[in-house]
């Protein structure tokens, strides 16, 4: 049996912000497979040198759509941010809390109303999501994952992570292709 680490060392590695449900039209992408699980908080991968025929990457289209309030919209149509993350082991977890803001530094408000239980003490590897579909699909957003430990003390145990617009306003220009910087 391994010794337990406290989860901000165990916290892997994969806090990712899923796309929005696609329209039931559109297939739905595979998921890429998910990052194992270590004691330690992953390290940036190395940036490799881009192959010239990706040195300017297209730019993802946005479709345009509605913006503003979800809330009169089915549970189910609406567009939504899923944020993923796992833990190789925890100790003393209570539970999670996600938090949202409109800016990498701005306010966050925390989203669950009651936190997302946690697996108290245990060297097995855990998977946790929250589905956030109270956003306006055109703007995007910023969120983090803060434990609470059994002992009630709170700890942010993720990197600030963005999630792109959804979709654009109809009628919007598309955005443009962002000349690659030069070194």
């Amino acid at each position: 049996m391994r010794p337990l680490v406290p989860i901000s060392l165990a916290t892997a590695l994969a806090v990712a912000l899923a796309a929005c449900s696609p329209p039931p039209s559109e297939p739905v992408a595979p998921k890429a497979p998910p990052a194992p699980a270590a004691n330690v908080p992953a390290a940036a991968p190395a940036a490799e040198a881009p192959k010239p025929a990706e040195a300017a990457a297209p730019v993802k289209e946005i479709p345009e759509g509605e913006c503003g309030d979800q809330s009169k919209v089915a549970a189910d149509q609406r567009a939504f941010n899923t944020a993923r993350w796992s833990t190789a082991s925890e100790q003393n977890n209570f539970g999670f809390d996600v938090w949202r803001g409109d800016s990498e530094k701005g306010e966050f408000a925390k989203l669950t109303k009651e936190p997302i239980l946690g697996a108290g003490t245990s060297d097995e590897t855990h998977k946790y999501e929250f589905r956030d579909d109270t956003i306006d699909p055109c703007k995007e957003y910023w969120y983090y994952i803060e434990q609470t430990n059994t002992d009630g003390s709170k700890e942010k145990i993720s990197p600030v992570f963005k999630a792109p617009a959804k979709r654009r306003a109809v009628g919007s220009p598309a955005p443009q292709p962002v000349a690659p910087a030069k070194e």
